[in-house]
């Protein structure tokens, strides 16, 4: 199961509980394994951040050249893409398709550590967007270094 599933599931249960109706049993971590529901979406969060960190994402430029970001919920985003092919997704879901699309390549690793301390706004990333395995990294300690988290020293 992935983690969209997983996470579904506890949303699920989360608001039975909260209609005071019939809670759906929490997932099991493994088959015959103790319950753990929340420790099995952090794990799952965690693998998903070091896999991030390690692989290098296409994010697109925007007309001054710089990294192209949307705003969603009050944050900005940057919009990274595990490839030319989640580009080209992202692409045709905004009606983009014909549009000839610049784009760096950036180290994930460099762009929750390095980019987004340096910019003077809090930002995250959200990772294909317009795909079946999309994936937000937020700006929160953990994820980026504290001067640049909205739960870290930018909050203090």
């Amino acid at each position: 199961m992935g983690f969209d599933e997983e996470w579904a599931e506890l949303r699920a249960a989360a608001a039975g509980r909260a209609a005071g109706g019939t809670p759906v049993p929490p997932v099991p971590v493994a088959a015959g394994g103790p319950a753990d529901p929340l420790g099995a979406a952090r794990e799952a969060a965690g693998v998903r951040l070091d896999l991030f960190r390690e692989r290098v994402v296409l994010v697109p430029l925007d007309e001054r050249g710089g990294l192209w970001t949307a705003q969603l919920g009050g944050l900005d985003w940057i919009c990274a893409f595990s490839g030319e092919e989640a580009l080209a997704r992202f692409a045709e879901a905004r009606g983009e398709a014909g549009r000839e699309w610049a784009f760096r390549r950036v180290a994930g690793a460099r762009l929750l550590d390095e980019v987004i301390p340096e910019l003077d706004f809090p930002v995250g990333v959200a990772l294909d967007a317009a795909g079946p395995d999309r994936a937000v990294f937020p700006p929160l300690r953990g994820i980026v270094p504290d001067a640049a988290a909205l739960d870290g020293e930018v909050a203090a």
